[in-house]
């Protein structure tokens, strides 16, 4: 093992800005009652808590409040509004990116941005996100939408590197979400709502009390349902439309659906709970379970032509078969028969079932097959089939520690913490071919389970420095944890080489086949770490800090990082601030061992089975693969924080180096020959196979941004009012890769495939007995990978939507509220030139969705 320190030196960082955060004023009642400079965080501090304007780098600090306003249905989509350079979309059909969706900050995948609850890590979902629009291909982040809004005090947002402060992923950022601590009273809400469409239909109920535990502590306790049902944005698929008017009756319109999953079932319980111990002394106690079902679309199965089920020989005189042509030259395509028998290996036996020219089978053909001891799916499906994915998410987590001082005045903070998620996938209405008539419908194709816990301790102390007018802030610690990566295998059938495996057809369930017993097992890894962090107020004006941070993995190595932040006053109403550090990102366990077969749409207008192999598989060793190391990133930023009466606001300049990012490379079709030597070494279903693809440090990329927020209050119109804007530019390049390994389609998702411009701006207006919250977002051009195809760009229009509520306070404890979250029922550009390839009828990657309009009314008690 080596270790790499790589620490950079000091850049001074400008800027202008008021209110590290543009949440905190965007919706909440708060605004009215505290000033910017009385808000204080503690993120990114390490235990000296600071003001959001003395912070020398960009913290966004939003209030529950702000969450329970929101107009829109989840914490991730309200988050977008609130936070500079955040971005999430729908995940209409991205395996299971659809069950836990991929969020992004700055630019940079979702497992570049560490999420804290209460100060302590959060765990990582169990999901691997392999179909992530190119962007977040093959990244495991932590699952946000497991925390209830309604039991968050506030939620801060670091938006710098500080990976030498909290350790591994925090590279865009850190996001601390802070739970409530009341000891009395609570708030209960119900919300339905559905989309402009009629469709959609959603229902929230939770709660949230605060209960004492006993005289000396506190025990917050929230409770949340929640349930969608799916949309559909589709028109019918060229080819399914093409089948019914040749006489077809049997395919479904709409073949493919596309909209956003339904959920289910989706419960959530948290308490964080506190009890004083003697002088200063705490004993702490937070945690939660979730679950939710997901179930959502996926592609069609053509009746003709799906490869492994359908797609029989061409008649064109080989393999012992005629020679066939129709009228135009072409050979005569014919549906792909099995001989059922037992012990056969072949269908010499069975009846050629010919299709027309425009995908009819010879209905007298068909029917012999089974006479014969023959199948063909057209007996089973002759419409084709689209097969449903989704599945169970559940995730539980807690965490106990004591804080206090010594006699000596040493803080302290120790704790130990635990997280689960598990993730059982299930997939229906498809089959496992190569069991022909004996397939089932409905398949459990196993379950990936991703655990960590950890143990910290953490200690600042006062240094008083002679002839200093401040004591230096010292924070130490260290800090061991353990995680695990576990395959659960699914049920036989949706992994089982069935009889006709050996006459082309496909193996598993299709579209998601099982882990299979060899792929089951549980991989780990542990790690040390300790940290240094030293604060000082160097003068009045002058705030100078420092981090350094040292951590050791037992699966890649050590690695080393710094960080060094300043922030100088020039009078009273401004301030220049800026950083400079290294970080890194480890790959996760999951990352490193996991092994995935999932359909996705090829460029040639097909679809084909992925296989995702660990780095260490022979295979992947064969195409190159070699073993994961960490990502390692340089930061910079610079900005400025200004205040002029009620008017604040923040300007901040980044960039980030990121080398030897982990990503997923594109995909290395195999050859026959390959197919071969992968059933020589025993891979059983090698031959469902069409393209293989590996976890790899490839690549490397710089992201530079600006972001800008703003608010002001006022009164006017007989009432407080608020104004608050945030605003972002983000740009990434790919600045070094092997286009062997990470293609011009990933390349350009990963440049292009974002809006650079965002830009959301909330206004406020609060009276006696109502209120009123409008926001117009603008979300700039870019252009989209249809179908993460190069050859099927979109160029996607700059958008402005608008959201608006109403609330009207019926007294001091009941508030009602409707609103409406894209009020003029907007939708991304229509994706003319490509609908009828897979009956997409809009642009699919817009962080403003594509489902329209959506109207809410909600009730809200207090006490």
């Amino acid at each position: 093992m080596s270790s790499k320190v790589k620490f950079s030196t000091l850049a001074i960082a400008v800027g202008i800005a008021l209110t590290t955060n543009t949440g905190y004023a965007a919706e909440g009642d708060e605004a009215d009652d505290a000033s910017n400079d009385e808000r204080v965080v503690v993120l990114g501090s390490r235990g000296a808590p600071r003001s959001v304007a003395d912070s020398p780098v960009p913290i966004d600090l939003i209030s529950g409040e702000d969450f329970a306003n929101s107009t829109d249905t989840n914490l991730l989509d309200a988050m977008k509004t609130l936070v500079p350079s955040f971005n999430v979309n729908t995940q209409p059909i991205s395996d299971a990116a659809t069950m836990v969706r991929p969020a992004n900050m700055r630019g940079l995948p979702p497992d570049n941005t560490l999420v804290l609850l209460n100060g302590k890590r959060r765990h990582r979902s169990a999901v691997i996100t392999f179909l992530g629009a190119g962007l977040s291909d093959g990244s495991q982040g932590p699952d946000m939408l497991t925390i209830p809004s309604l039991a968050l005090s506030q939620v801060e947002i670091l938006r710098d590197g500080a990976a030498a402060q909290y350790g591994s992923d925090a590279i865009a950022g850190v996001m601390n979400f802070s739970l409530k601590e009341d000891n009395s009273g609570g708030t209960f809400k119900a919300r339905l709502g559905q989309f402009f469409e009629g469709d959609g239909d959603t229902i929230e109920l939770s709660g949230n009390v605060g209960l004492p535990l006993t005289e000396k502590g506190f025990a917050n306790i929230t409770y949340q349902f929640k349930e969608s049902a799916d949309t559909q944005r589709n028109v019918q698929r060229d080819d399914a439309a093409a089948l019914i008017a040749a006489g077809n009756t049997a395919v479904a319109d709409p073949a493919q659906i596309w909209g956003q999953p339904e959920v289910k079932g989706d419960h959530t319980l948290f308490i964080n709970a506190g009890m004083d111990l003697e002088g200063d002394d705490q004993l702490y106690f937070f945690g939660g379970t979730a679950e939710r079902k997901v179930d959502g679309g996926f592609f069609f199965r053509n009746p003709t032509n799906r490869g492994g089920v359908y797609n029989g020989p061409l008649l064109d005189g080989s393999n012992g078969l005629p020679m066939e042509t129709y009228s135009d030259g072409s050979y005569v395509d014919t549906i792909l028969t099995g001989d059922m028998t037992p012990g056969a290996t072949s269908n010499a036996n069975c009846p050629i079932v010919r299709l027309s020219q425009n995908g009819i089978p010879d209905q007298s053909a068909l029917d012999s097959l089974q006479a014969a001891g023959c199948w063909a799916f057209n007996l089973m499906f002759p419409g084709g089939f689209t097969p449903r994915f989704g599945g169970a998410v559940k995730d539980s987590s807690f965490a106990v520690g004591i804080k206090g001082f010594f006699d000596n005045q040493i803080g302290y903070d120790m704790s130990l913490t635990s997280g689960k998620s598990d993730v059982t996938y299930s997939i229906r209405n498809t089959i496992n071919a190569s069991m022909g008539a004996d397939s089932p419908n409905e398949f459990n194709p196993g379950r990936y389970i991703n655990e960590e816990q950890a143990f910290n301790m953490d200690f600042t102390q006062d240094v008083p420095v002679e002839g200093w007018d401040y004591p230096l802030h010292l924070a130490y610690g260290y800090e061991y944890r353990h995680e695990s990566f576990t395959i659960v295998p699914g049920d036989p059938a949706s992994y089982e080489v069935g009889p006709l495996a050996s006459q082309g057809f496909g193996i598993g369930s299709n579209g998601f086949p099982g882990f299979q017993d060899k792929d089951g097992g549980t991989n780990s890894r542990n790690s040390h770490a300790v940290y240094f962090d030293v604060q000082a107020q160097v003068t009045e004006d002058w705030f100078l800090g420092f981090a350094l941070r040292s951590e050791d993995f037992s699966d890649f190595g050590s690695t080393s990082d710094g960080k060094l932040s300043t922030q100088y006053h020039i009078n009273d109403k401004l301030s220049f601030r800026g950083s400079v550090s290294t970080g890194f990102r480890a790959p996760t366990v999951g990352q490193a061992n996991v092994r995935n077969v999932t359909t996705a749409f090829a460029p040639d207008g097909g679809l084909q089975d992925e296989a995702t192999l660990p780095p260490s598989n022979p295979v992947a060793i064969q195409k190159g693969a070699t073993p994961l190391g960490p990502e390692e990133a340089e930061s910079y930023s610079f900005g400025f924080v200004g205040e002029y009466d009620d008017l604040f606001v923040t300007l901040d300049f980044y960039r980030i180096d990121l080398e030897d990012r982990i990503a997923t490379t594109s995909n290395f079709q195999l050859t026959q020959a390959d197919i071969d030597a992968l059933l020589a070494a025993g891979v059983s279903d090698a031959s469902s196979f069409s393209s293989v693809r590996y976890f790899t440090n490839d690549f490397s990329t710089r992201t530079e941004g600006i972001d800008l927020v703003a608010n002001y209050s006022w009164e006017q119109f007989g009432g407080n009012n608020t104004l608050a804007l945030v605003s972002s530019y983000t740009k990434t390049d790919v600045t070094d890769r092997d286009p062997n390994i990470i293609g011009d389609t990933r390349k350009f998702q990963i440049e292009s495939t974002l809006p650079k411009y965002r830009t959301s701006v909330t206004w406020n207006h609060n009276q006696e007995n109502w209120s009123l919250m409008a926001r117009m977002n603008y979300f700039g051009e870019y252009t989209s990978t249809h179908l993460d195809a190069i050859s099927l760009l979109i160029d996607v229009d700059a958008e402005f939507t608008v959201d608006a509520a109403y609330t009207y306070k019926y007294d001091d404890n009941v508030n009602f509220t409707v609103g409406a979250m894209n009020l003029f029922d907007e939708y991304p550009v229509k994706n003319t030139d490509f609908s009828g390839i897979v009956g997409a009828e809009y642009v699919l990657t817009h962080p403003m969705g594509f489902s329209g309009g959506y109207y809410y009314a909600e009730v809200t008690y207090s006490y």
